[in-house]
């Protein structure tokens, strides 16, 4: 196992907002629009819109919001995204960034985030290295597929996971 890193994080901001972009675009299939950016510097909670930096580079960055559940009264939190650059995966970023969440939830169970019951996110079906990263690290449950979630990758489907907090 790799050693890991000590990182330090910061906010994602207006003035940094385009450095999330160019992490987001080395990371993941898919492009972002710019109402998913806008959204994130709008919202403005440095606790699920964080970067991780090590030695002053940006390495990593999450991205989550609090939402309500449909049809039923409590909110989760539902990261939209983890990513960490792809030299450094491995170093226990992304799990710093995931426990750095856990931690805010477990602080505010009984302040801001009193109705959050859960973490929800999704993970496209071929990305079994995520999946194993949320199962086996952090104990969410690999929930129902959801077909065509994607519209301009393959496969299209994903699975929802999730973990409880209560």
């Amino acid at each position: 196992m790799m050693k890991r890193l000590k990182i330090e994080y910061g906010p994602v901001t207006a003035s940094n907002v385009s450095d999330l972009r160019k992490l987001n675009a080395a990371c993941f299939p898919i492009a972002y629009g710019d109402a998913f950016y806008e959204d994130v510097v709008k919202r403005g909670d440095p606790h699920l819109n964080k970067f991780a930096f090590w030695r002053g580079t940006i390495v990593g960055a999450l991205c989550a919001r609090v939402e309500p559940v449909e049809d039923e009264n409590r909110r989760r939190i539902y990261i939209m995204t983890l990513g960490v650059v792809a030299a450094l995966r491995g170093r226990q970023v992304g799990t710093q960034l995931i426990e750095s969440l856990l931690e805010y939830c477990e602080t505010e169970k009984e302040g801001k985030l009193e109705d959050v019951d859960e973490i929800a996110l999704h993970v496209q079906i071929s990305n079994k290295g995520a999946i194993q990263f949320y199962t086996k690290r952090f104990g969410f449950i690999q929930g129902e597929v959801v077909e065509n979630y994607y519209r301009r990758i393959d496969p299209p489907h994903c699975y929802l996971l999730y973990k409880k907090l209560k």
